[in-house]
């Protein structure tokens, strides 16, 4: 028994030494591995969860005017949502307020914070706050003062959270050019959309590392990392320019009772566009409020993507192809009879019921009277064929390479149809029969300002700092045959001279006296067009408009007024736009510290 009994206890120590044995060997197996052959796996695994990847918000650049007037800016607003479930009444209620007597608590929150947002009404918030429970969305843009203003009203059930987004401090003035972002802050129009390679700064990622308790550690940070550029996107907009502007547009829509205008001003030899304003606008930090349907017309800037025909605005161009075909000279005289059939197509003047034929004029009475019949005689004495290439020259159905988005091309009918017979050629001598957007009459009309030459408009200079220095990067504007680096000379000098001068004796003879200024020499050109739909020119529609080129003695600004439909009484170019260009001059002559001129020449 006892031999036996020590074999038992032998065996036993053995078969414990054996488990022992093979769970050291199964560990030291199970670390080798996971030490050298899991390594790799365990090491990743081991970096993830030490390593967070933060990619802070980075302010998109300011936008500035031409003068350094903040356009768009980055700052931090607040949402504010209510959690009814949350609400609570204070302790004490402070006699003699309006909530004291009932003491309901959904009365009370409402009535505090229509006292401080705007628009909201007690009653309106009262019911909203009794329908839902939680998660209350009363408002995605609230400035910091009035979130302030709630935080210390000590509401239960009144939540603020803060978010960057972008600010427009001069709200509707610019909002055609500058477009505005969306709560994402992804730019959506304008400048904000198109421009998005300049205004967006470069991401910045993070890498830091967390600790075993969860706290974030800063060793891998690079000194400086988190700090940004200065460059501000400067526009060549003149906000003092572009307010007044949209200020007479608004006026003479209201008093002709017009559907939508525009005014633009362009400096003829750089491009740039000093203002660029049209009616009806929106204000770009409530793009949110606006219906679908009020979307479609107020986010488009039309002057850019919309194409009208000129009309009358349109001769001058004409006039200048005509001389530089050497088939006219400025004193070429031909007979106006105030009717005429073409192609069995009846054309007369606008006024000949009124007055009949001008009989004998020139190019320069022609233009002054806007005479169609005048300006049908002249073109004729070009074939229609060269007429028809001439008016390619020009562009027309190319952009103008403008840096904003949806810029729309012009329209001719193709040479087949054109020069099928003469009426073609005819509607198109005084502006109408094709189409183009009110930014390329600017364009064609800069040409015959600076002694011919197409440049191309914008809106953008470039980046700047705030010691002043510019940063040199490509602007992306969509490239196109029609805005090559070097301007294209579509007219000599002396027929883009001599259509100016012609052009002086509008304002100050003819049909454009509302926009003359004493001591200031004024070039211009009235239209009053038809409008058509389908191909079908509608009965009681047109638009009007004024262009003028200023100073004529030495050329440096194009400005255009364009009114839609206006449908008062005595509606004409020279009534309804003409004031406008005057208005607009009259402050750019003060900007500038543009002097009179002395001479019989200068109108008065």
């Amino acid at each position: 028994m006892k031999t036996v009994g020590g074999n038992t206890l032998q065996s036993r120590l053995v078969l414990i030494w054996l488990i022992f044995f093979c769970g050291i060997t199964g560990l030291i197996g199970r670390v080798l591995y996971l030490q050298v052959f899991q390594y790799e796996r365990l090491n990743t695994m081991v970096e993830n969860q030490q390593r967070v990847t933060l990619r802070p918000y980075i302010p998109r650049r300011t936008i500035i005017d031409r003068d350094g007037n903040a356009l768009a800016i980055d700052q931090i607003v607040y949402s504010l949502y209510v959690h009814p479930n949350g609400f609570n009444l204070p302790t004490r209620l402070k006699e003699g307020t309006p909530e004291y007597a009932s003491q309901d608590v959904y009365r009370y929150v409402a009535y505090h914070l229509a006292a401080v947002l705007p628009d909201q009404d007690a009653a309106e918030l009262e019911q909203k706050f009794r329908s839902e429970e939680s998660g209350i969305l009363l408002t995605h843009y609230l400035e910091s003062d009035v979130a302030n203003t709630i935080r210390d009203l000590r509401l239960d059930g009144v939540e603020l959270v803060n978010r960057f987004a972008r600010f427009y401090p001069q709200k509707e003035v610019a909002a055609e050019v500058i477009g505005f972002v969306d709560f994402d802050h992804v730019g959506q129009t304008g400048v904000e959309f198109k421009q998005k390679h300049l205004i967006q700064r470069d991401p910045v990622v993070l890498q830091l590392t967390r600790a075993g308790n969860g706290a974030l550690l800063p060793s891998n940070l690079e000194a400086g990392l988190l700090k940004y550029d200065d460059w501000q996107v400067k526009l060549t907009l003149d906000l003092t320019l572009q307010r007044v502007a949209r200020d007479s547009l608004k006026k003479q829509m209201a008093a002709y009772n017009a559907k939508r205008g525009a005014v633009i001003v362009m400096d003829v030899h750089s491009g740039d566009l000093l203002t660029l304003a049209s009616e009806p606008t929106y204000d770009p930090n409530k793009y949110f409020s606006y219906s679908p349907e009020e979307q479609i017309n107020l986010f488009k800037n039309w002057v850019v993507s919309d194409l009208y025909e000129p009309g009358s605005t349109f001769k001058p161009i004409n006039v200048a192809i005509a001389l530089d075909a050497g088939v006219i000279q400025p004193e070429t005289i031909v007979y106006d009879a105030g009717q005429m059939i073409i192609n069995t197509w009846p054309i007369r003047n606008h006024d000949f019921d009124q007055r009949g034929g001008y009989g004998y004029v020139d190019a320069a009475k022609i233009l002054r009277v806007s005479s169609n019949i005048g300006m049908v005689q002249l073109m004729q004495k070009i074939s229609v064929d060269d007429y028809y290439d001439k008016l390619q020259a020009l562009n027309i159905e190319k952009g103008t390479g403008v840096d904003l988005p949806g810029e729309a091309v012009g329209f001719i009918k193709n040479r087949e149809t054109f020069t099928a017979g003469q009426i073609e050629a005819a509607t198109s001598s005084f502006g109408q029969g094709f189409t183009l957007t009110p930014l390329k009459l600017v364009q064609l009309h800069a040409a015959l300002a600076n002694g011919g030459k197409l440049v191309k408009p914008r809106v953008v200079q470039g980046l700047i700092d705030s010691k002043g220095e510019w940063q040199t990067i490509e602007n992306e504007a969509e490239a196109t045959d029609a805005t090559p680096a070097a301007p294209v000379q579509i007219f000599s000098p002396t027929a883009a001279r001599q259509v100016v001068e012609m052009m002086e004796t509008v304002v100050d003879d003819g049909s454009g006296k509302a926009s003359k200024i004493a001591g200031y020499r004024i070039a211009g050109k009235t239209g009053t067009a038809q409008k058509a739909k389908n191909g079908v020119y509608l009965v009681g529609k047109k638009i009007t408009s004024f262009v003028s080129i200023f100073p004529v003695e030495k050329p440096q600004y194009v400005v255009l007024a364009i009114v839609d439909e206006p449908t008062a009484p005595n509606s004409y170019g020279g009534t309804v736009a003409a004031p406008i260009v005057r208005d607009v001059l009259e402050v750019l002559i003060a900007k500038e510290a543009i002097a009179p001129v002395t001479g019989t020449s200068a109108s008065d």
